[in-house]
């Protein structure tokens, strides 16, 4: 068993605790997109991205709290990696999250590419899903047209204040187009994007007292 295989055991036991938003199956739709991407982008990692799609969310504070950082170290740990690949895993790693505007700069090209797949999973079709499917899951309300988004704002306030599923699009899904970093990154989020503008349109109107 190589390294991979011996990743994707370890982690998906721990996703599939996870609600749909961010379950294994999130997890395979960014190494579709991570493949997608680095097949555009030349001399890359694979080995690299594929072990940063597969341990990017074990860390996530919305679900592991201060314990994630540990699982995700023991599980590296655990893998047949030289400790300069370990340190670029998790630089990979640290570079994904938007944390409300104030994720970390992705210097490697193999960070901007498994950063740029996992927001296209963040948008279009499926980004709507798995909007409402973690709103669900934190009992938010569906939409709340009286709440102004927040553009500017801590890490903390992204992660503890709980706004509308549909607020959410305003403080991160409709910012993503303009935050993508690769080429076919950017490409692949324009039809996304235009799909949730779409959405969010048909939505005032089903929602609206003159409908």
């Amino acid at each position: 068993m190589n390294s991979i295989e011996r990743c994707e055991n370890l982690v998906k036991v721990i996703y599939d605790k996870f609600d749909a938003s961010h379950d294994f199956q999130h997890i395979q739709r960014v190494r579709r997109n991570a493949h997608i991407i680095s097949g555009q982008e030349g001399n890359v990692r694979n080995d690299l991205i594929e072990l940063a799609v597969l341990l990017h969310d074990i860390s996530d504070v919305k679900y592991s709290g201060t314990e994630g950082k540990k699982q995700e170290t023991a599980i590296i740990n655990q893998l047949e990696l030289s400790p300069l690949d370990r340190k670029r895993i998790v630089e990979i790693i640290e570079s994904v999250s938007f944390n409300g505007g104030n994720e970390k700069e992705a210097t490697s090209i193999e960070a901007k590419i498994v950063r740029d797949a996992d927001r296209l999973d963040a948008m279009g079709a499926i980004g709507i899903a798995r909007t409402f499917a973690f709103g669900g899951a934190r009992g938010r309300n569906l939409y709340d047209w009286s709440e102004t988004a927040r553009l500017n704002m801590s890490e903390k306030e992204y992660h503890t204040k709980d706004t509308s599923s549909v607020t959410h699009f305003y403080e991160k899904l409709l910012l993503l187009k303009d935050l993508m970093v690769t080429k076919t990154g950017k490409k692949l989020a324009l039809q996304r994007h235009e799909y949730m503008l779409a959405f969010i349109d048909q939505l005032k109107i089903e929602t609206s007292e003159e409908y």
